[in-house]
């Protein structure tokens, strides 16, 4: 293992934190940009909380509201537009990944004279990766993508049909404020597919990564169990503050980067999710839900060991009498029966997806993440007939 660890991203977390907002963002700056999303802070209070938390501590701000779910370039522009204009010096997201995300690129877009899709990598020759950014705040509704304690950022063109990402030091939130009494009027939808979008940060280095990872390996199924217990009962009972705490840290510790340190990890399920969303705007964790599963059918014909490995620790599978298939096999049926049980969609047939697109599709998910040969990169490497096979199998 060869590898540095980074992540300079200050947490605060803990039920009540919201409050501490606004002696926070006095910090940074003296005029917040909020990015918000569809409105629900605003039903539910949240966004006058911090608020009112601003206003004590002195801080003025602006609003940029609407992010969608698959946050769009144009909502970045005008959210760029909007902190130049009202001279704001530090932005700060309050809502899901999305959000968190679209903050991110508005934090580097404000600074940058050019088109803000050139900081997108989308397959072109010159791609303008951010070294500079007004300091961002996190404030996550939601737990899902653990935006709020890193660099990355994933971001939709609607004209182009393409979702790809940005990572960049200077992205990386000053402070995450991580107050799980937020996520506790969350939907059971949104929250099992938070959940699945968990697992699935989790699961791309699990089978991706080189070996000679043990206790990155210990970590990963420790997040993926308790993924699981908690996530349970978090679409159980919606206020359960336990089930959600824990929820909550599973998300940032899922990719805050300490998991993938020195995996040399790679998201092809990601990758192809990307693809998909991009065109279907279906939520990114139920296109996880459906993608995973087939993609660890797929490879576990090379690398049964492994997925014997996650179907005895995760879920208990007995292994006397069986072959390393068989037992990899029940336990990918195991981690579906689970991802039913929340209520997550598992065929592209449940999201009204059909295979008139799948060469689409497979173009798509290489489009910025490539080998040599033009594969997705993998253990296997996936040609495009091999991303094909996968999305057939999700039919």
């Amino acid at each position: 293992m060869n590898f540095e660890f980074y992540n300079p991203t200050r947490l605060v977390f803990g039920a009540g934190k919201l409050s501490q907002l606004g002696e926070i963002t006095a910090q940074y700056g003296k005029k917040a940009l909020i990015v918000t999303g569809g409105g629900s802070v605003k039903k539910n209070g949240v966004f006058d909380r911090a608020v009112t938390s601003l206003k004590t501590a002195g801080i003025d701000y602006a609003e940029c509201s609407g992010v969608e779910p698959n946050p769009r370039i144009t909502s970045v522009a005008r959210g760029a537009e909007t902190a130049r204009a009202e001279k704001c010096d530090v932005i700060i997201a309050i809502g899901g990944g999305s959000t968190m995300d679209a903050s991110k690129v508005i934090a580097a877009a404000v600074l940058y004279d050019g088109n803000p899709w050139n900081l997108i990598a989308h397959g072109q020759e010159n791609w303008v990766i951010p070294t500079q950014a007004l300091p961002v705040i996190t404030v996550p509704t939601l737990a899902a993508t653990g935006s709020e304690m890193n660099c990355g950022a994933v971001i939709s063109n609607d004209e182009t049909k393409v979702k790809s990402f940005v990572q960049a030091e200077c992205l990386y939130p000053k402070v995450a404020i991580v107050d799980p009494e937020l996520t506790t009027t969350v939907p059971k939808d949104q929250t099992a597919y938070g959940v699945c979008d968990i697992i699935t940060h989790v699961t791309e280095g699990y089978f991706t990564g080189i070996d000679g990872t043990p206790i990155q390996d210990r970590w990963a199924e420790g997040i993926i169990i308790n993924a699981i217990e908690y996530g349970r009962k978090a679409v159980a009972d919606g206020q359960d503050i336990e089930a959600r705490t824990q929820v909550q840290w599973a998300s940032i510790v899922a990719l805050n980067g300490w998991v993938q340190a020195g995996v040399n990890m790679m998201p092809p399920v990601h990758m192809i999710e990307h693809a998909l969303s991009a065109h279907h705007n279906i939520t990114h964790g139920a296109g996880l839900a459906i993608i995973n599963p087939a993609y660890m059918r797929f490879i576990a014909r090379t690398r049964p060991e492994r997925l014997a490995q996650f179907a005895t620790r995760i879920f208990g599978i007995l292994t006397a009498g069986k072959d390393e298939m068989t037992v990899a096999m029940e336990g990918i049926d195991a981690y579906e029966a689970f991802l039913k049980s929340i209520g997550c969609p598992t065929r592209l047939s449940e999201v009204g997806i059909d295979d008139e697109l799948f060469e689409q599709y497979a173009e798509d998910a290489v489009l910025v993440v490539r080998d040599a040969e033009g594969n997705l990169p993998g253990r296997p490497a996936l040609s495009k007939d091999d991303i094909v096979a996968v999305l057939k199998s999700a039919l």
